[in-house]
């Protein structure tokens, strides 16, 4: 087959294989030679084949942190290394019943663990727009996957910022949806109160159509609510009458060649009938903070069941139960994994449990409610994504605080549990920026119509190479 197929969206290919242009076994095995070139380590897992039922739509890259049975399914760590699950996560048997087939399992930062995918057990992840640079992480293999054109579209999970900070570093559409969204059931844990499923695509309306098929109440999931009247496909072209909140561009991390084009975003908003005024929420400042608490504590609890008893490799330790779990953890854990570990059970251990883990639920309360608050002068907020284009790789990975300051403007949002998406919005030194559209929990139709407008109006192209 052609590449014809590489320059549609994938809600285009699903019209060609309904009116048998192309047939769905056709799209799934040219995508699947994609994903099986690609060389830029996205890919841990690719199909063989295509299944019986290849489906209606082209076939979606599924980040390694979704269960898949019969499938590696490793979250990116050695500890999961062959791991292969009997059962398939809620989300990923969704968009199976639906008619969209896995094409591979992409690569990520270990258990989600970092914002450069350079954490994971199984090599780092390069980005399609330069080679030298990180693709964001933790769902950095999907987002890089995407913008290189060797899946046509992904779902990867976010917990601070993992699917739109990678969005917006490799060109592309990213959205967390609100917590409750998306069931959790089959998705490997991080940190529970914060995880949340979500696409990664080209562009917008792809986005609607995998959350059409991701959201929903699923009984092994008692967090998941979905979305009422599920979501419809995004179809405005105007911004009348709407309100847009900016915040974060006078933070001194911003680059300018950022800010200039978040500047013209904004720009384009008015010109499409929205206004535009700033807004303070108060305490977001403090959310990086929050978050490398309450976060670490939880994968502290949920990292537990690691042992080298019940899956994964097993390290030799000569009949010595003790010695077993520590060099199992040891061997199987990368560096970050292991002091996030520590951090976590430092914030929880006695005598300093109210100190860290109960003062970072109090801000992330705070924060929630400095939302509630600016929505009710605005119908968004929107910032940069992240405060700089895609940096190098190891440029921070000996400065783990410069590494969690890559979420300073992603991690507020999963803290309050509202919806984001990010959006390209225009180039800095010739690499992607990234526009933040965030607003209250369970607008997740609102907020894809407004970035189906602004889109139209930015008209970016983000498929960097073929």
């Amino acid at each position: 087959m052609s590449d014809e197929l590489l320059s549609l969206t994938a809600a285009e290919q699903a019209r060609r294989i309904e009116s048998g242009e192309v047939s769905a076994a056709e799209a799934f095995d040219y995508w699947r030679g994609r994903a099986a070139s690609d060389d830029l380590g996205a890919y841990l897992w690719v199909a063989d084949e295509a299944p019986g039922d290849a489906g209606s739509f082209p076939p979606i890259a599924v980040k390694d942190l979704f269960c898949v049975k019969g499938v590696p399914s490793m979250a990116g760590s050695r500890i999961l290394e062959g791991y292969r699950p009997p059962y398939t996560a809620t989300s990923v048997e969704n968009l199976q019943n639906a008619g969209i087939q896995v094409l591979g399992k992409t690569n990520q930062d270990e258990f989600a663990m970092g914002s450069s995918n350079e954490n994971s057990g199984f090599g780092p992840v390069q980005n399609p727009w330069d080679r030298t640079r990180v693709p964001g992480g933790s769902s950095g293999g999907s987002a890089a996957a995407v913008a290189a054109g060797t899946a046509p579209w992904a779902i990867g999970t976010d917990t601070g910022g993992s699917i739109r900070q990678p969005a917006s570093l490799c060109g592309i559409v990213g959205m967390k949806p609100t917590y409750g969204a998306v069931s959790r059931y089959g998705m490997i844990a991080f940190a529970s109160s914060l995880d949340q499923c979500g696409p990664l695509t080209r562009d917008v309306t792809d986005a609607a159509i995998l959350l059409s098929h991701l959201q929903g109440r699923d009984p092994c999931d008692s967090t998941s609510l979905g979305i009422e009247g599920g979501v419809a496909l995004p179809t405005a072209e105007r911004l009348d009458g709407l309100r847009f909140g900016i915040w974060g561009m006078e933070e001194p991390g911003l680059e300018p060649g950022v800010a200039e084009q978040v500047r013209a975003t904004l720009a384009k908003i008015e010109e499409l009938g929205g206004s535009v005024e700033p807004i303070e929420l108060p305490n977001a400042g403090h959310g990086i903070a929050a978050y490398y608490v309450i976060a670490p504590a939880e994968a502290s609890a949920n990292l537990a069941r690691y042992d080298g008893v019940r899956y994964g490799p097993r390290a030799a330790a000569n009949g010595d139960l003790t010695a077993l779990y520590e060099e199992t953890r040891h061997d199987g854990f990368g560096e970050e994994v292991r002091r996030r570990i520590m951090i976590g059970t430092y914030a929880l251990s006695s005598g300093y449990y109210e100190a860290y883990y109960g003062t970072a639920q109090k801000v992330r309360t705070r924060i929630a409610q400095d939302f509630a608050a600016a929505f009710e002068k605005v119908d968004f907020v929107v910032s940069p994504t992240s405060a700089t284009v895609a940096f190098k790789l190891g440029e921070r990975t000996q400065d783990p605080l410069a590494m969690y300051l890559s979420d300073y403007y992603t991690v507020p949002m999963p803290l309050a549990g509202i919806p984001a998406i990010s959006i390209p919005c225009g180039l800095s030194e010739g690499l992607p920026v990234g526009f933040q559209i965030a607003g209250p929990a369970f607008s997740e139709a609102r907020i894809l119509d407004a970035a189906h407008a602004l889109e139209k109006e930015i008209a970016f192209d983000g498929v960097p190479v073929r």
